[in-house]
């Protein structure tokens, strides 16, 4: 088996290079993942890890193995190159190298009834991740992220969604080409916004829906609101007008959970 040390090796320096740019994930098509739940989780979404790497002083090769598919690469490695590579001192000194897969809309598998989630370009990795676990959470149909800020298979949404990257059926788009596909599959378009709204708790979820939120900042764009076919507010009783964006997610997913019977 191979082993690494050196936190100089070119390999490894290629990995940070992983981690750090979105360029270099996107010319390879692999990114890193830490944490053996993470891994596990990857494996059952249909990912395919090329490469694990591991520190065997804090796993075993047993342990390893269990993690590895048919033709993963296993790699020994030191303390040191794990903490240049690793983002958590808790991911129990193991990493893989994954291949990424395809992220289109054309990709998704809907049944007859879909309720999805939709944000548009939010810009914080940990909000990003906190929706992933609650979309997981809820079993909801997909997660569509409009005009995304960064690429899906950033580290910080990795880690953020604590594995729910992989349990989730995700694609990406441009805000007009997410309104033509949601239209187009007869999919209610209810939008969180400001303008125009009505109490989210008055509307009918259980048909086919797609839930927007949009940014803390400046909410959803016009493209948006002009799409909608209804506009839907979360009453607020105190002095601001809006919420954590993850939060706001959270209370519409569940409100069409609940009216679907969950």
């Amino acid at each position: 088996m191979k082993q690494i040390s050196s936190t100089q090796n070119p390999y490894i320096k290629s990995l940070v290079q992983l981690q750090d740019k979105a360029k270099a994930r996107r010319q390879s098509g692999t990114f890193l993942i830490e944490g053996q739940r993470e891994i596990m989780l990857a494996a059952k979404g249909g990912y395919t890890a090329e490469t694990i790497l591991f520190v065997p002083d804090m796993i075993s090769e047993s342990q390893v193995r269990e993690l590895s598919q048919p033709d993963t690469e296993l790699i020994e490695i030191s303390r040191d190159v794990y903490q240049k590579l690793a983002y958590r001192d808790t991911t129990e000194g193991i990493l893989a190298v994954a291949k990424t897969k395809s992220l289109s809309l054309d990709d998704l598998k809907l049944g007859d009834n879909p309720l999805i989630m939709v944000a548009e370009a939010t810009e914080k990795p940990g909000n990003l991740g906190a929706i992933l676990r609650t979309a997981d959470a809820a079993n909801l149909d997909a997660v569509i992220i409009a005009n995304p800020k960064s690429d899906m298979y950033n580290p910080n949404i990795v880690r953020s969604s604590v594995g729910c990257l992989f349990t989730n059926q995700i694609a990406t788009g441009s805000t007009a080409e997410v309104i033509e596909y949601l239209k187009n599959k007869g999919i209610s378009i209810y939008c969180a916004t400001l303008q125009d709204s009505t109490h989210y708790h008055t509307q009918n979820y259980t048909t086919p829906t797609a839930l927007v939120v949009g940014t803390e900042a400046t909410g959803l764009t016009q493209e948006w609101r002009d799409a909608s076919t209804k506009n839907i507010i979360i009453p607020m009783q105190g002095e601001i007008d809006s919420m954590n964006v993850s939060v706001a997610a959270a209370i519409l997913i569940f409100e069409a959970k609940r009216q679907r019977g969950f």
